[in-house]
C-alpha cells in the first residue's frame, strides 16, 4: 500500500522547531499501516529536516547557535545574495542538515526513539510556511 500526501507547515520564525505533532496531525492515514516507512521532503532550499532531542527546548537553541557560528552571514567570499543576508548561509545550512529523512513505520506510529522528535529547521529569517511531501510505503 502507498500513500503520498504534500501537507503545508505554518510559517515560523528562524530557528529549529519540533514538527512532529503538526506533521501526525494531517496524517490520520498512518494508523492504516502496521508496518512500512515513511519518506519525508521538504520542498524548499532555505529550510531542512533533522531528527533529534524533542523535551529540552535548550537542545533547539543550541543547534540555532552552533549553524550560525558554522555558517555565518556576511562573509566577503559570498556571491549569491539576492534575497539578503540571509539567503547564502540558508542554502548552506540546508544543504549540510538536508532534505529528507526517512522513518520506519510500526503499528500505525512513527517508531522514533523515546526522546526523537523531526525538526523544521528554519534558516531564514522570513521563510514563510513550508511544503512537506510525505511519501509511505508499508502494509
Amino acid at each position: 500500500m502507498w500513500l503520498q500526501k504534500i501537507i503545508q507547515l505554518k510559517k515560523r520564525t528562524r530557528g529549529f522547531h519540533l514538527i512532529t505533532r503538526e506533521i501526525m496531525q494531517q496524517l490520520p492515514e498512518l494508523s492504516d499501516f502496521n508496518i512500512g516507512i515513511m519518506h519525508v521532503f521538504i520542498q524548499h532550499t532555505s529550510a531542512s529536516l533533522t531528527l533529534n532531542e524533542n523535551a529540552d527546548p535548550s537542545v533547539r537553541q543550541d543547534f540555532e547557535s552552533f549553524f550560525n557560528r558554522a555558517v555565518p552571514e556576511n562573509e566577503s567570499y559570498y556571491i549569491h545574495m539576492d534575497e539578503g543576508s540571509d539567503d547564502l548561509p540558508a542554502h548552506l545550512k540546508s544543504s549540510i542538515l538536508g532534505c529528507t529523512l526517512t522513518i520506519p513505520v510500526t503499528g500505525g506510529r512513527l517508531s522514533l526513539g523515546t526522546w526523537q522528535g523531526i525538526y523544521l529547521c528554519e534558516h531564514r529569517n522570513d521563510g514563510g510556511p513550508r511544503s512537506i511531501v510525505i511519501t509511505v510505503y508499508g502494509e
